[in-house]
């Protein structure tokens, strides 16, 4: 049945994540990038599986045996990519792969736009947190992703990974082990909204891990909107950069700007990072 299935459009390591989550180049973040999204972004860069759906079912016991797999070919973690709507088959299969000596981390890898329930269901299972907080503006988020109360909703799944894991820890070699970071795409002349979700993140704690991230190119249906059909300047980002750390987000890392061209993955490619 589907329900016991989930779809999968890419799995394999990769490099596009935050230091601590890739290692050397013999190693990466584990990457299962999953089909589907409870968002519509008009400017998502993986828009061809999270909208257009591009993969294919995989089994339960195939997924654990893909985590197995990408363990040993050298990953360090398993980076579970908008994995939120492939929730319940997930819950399945950490403890499977676990049971069959599955040692590196889970990162559960999402945009934060998931209920209080599933973060608590997620405890002991998931290791690392890697939400990406997109909005403090909800008519931003309604225009430009089609969903509805997204703040709210986000800040209090943030506040409830936050006490599942704590605040990152790493080993000797600098690789995340366990804990929580938040990431924010600044868009283009929506500096206000970024303020806004940096003021959130420091309501929950001023502590908490942050990347800042500049990597914004107008794709999939972004050219319907003016003010998204542009890249982000580096006034922009200097100007959120500064409010951040006004704001005493001290902890975590930047983006450069120049890493938004090279991010943009072709899921049409066996090899989509190029």
């Amino acid at each position: 049945m589907i329900d016991k299935k989930v779809k999968i459009a890419w799995f394999g390591r990769h490099f596009g994540e935050e230091p601590p989550l890739v290692g050397s180049r013999e190693q990466g973040a584990g990457g299962i990038f999953f089909a589907g999204c409870n968002l519509r972004c008009v400017f998502c860069q993986n828009y061809q599986i999270s909208q257009q759906s591009i993969g294919r079912y995989y089994s339960i016991s195939e997924l654990a045996d893909i985590m197995l797999n990408l363990e040993a070919e050298g990953a360090v973690n398993i980076d579970l990519v908008t994995p939120t709507i492939w929730a319940e088959p997930l819950i399945a299969a950490i403890p499977l792969a676990r049971r069959q000596g599955l040692k590196i981390p889970i990162v559960w890898n999402s945009n934060a736009y998931e209920t209080v329930d599933l973060i608590h269901r997620l405890k002991g299972l998931v290791n690392i947190f890697l939400p990406d907080f997109k909005y403090s503006d909800d008519r931003l988020a309604y225009k430009y992703s089609q969903i509805k109360n997204y703040s709210l909703t986000a800040a209090y799944a943030i506040a409830a990974m936050l006490e599942n894991v704590g605040h990152p820890r790493f080993d000797l070699s600098g690789l995340m082990t366990s804990g929580l970071v938040v990431r924010h795409m600044v868009l283009p002349g929506a500096l206000e909204n970024s303020f806004g979700v940096l003021d959130l993140i420091a309501q929950i704690d001023p502590h908490i891990f942050v990347s800042l991230m500049a990597q914004y190119y107008p794709l999939h249906h972004a050219f319907s909107y003016p003010e998204l059909n542009r890249r982000l300047t580096p006034k922009e980002f200097d100007t959120v950069q500064n409010y951040q750390l006004q704001i005493g987000l001290e902890n975590g890392w930047y983006q450069e700007l120049t890493s938004a061209k090279l991010l943009i993955p072709d899921f049409t490619q066996s090899q989509p990072f190029g």
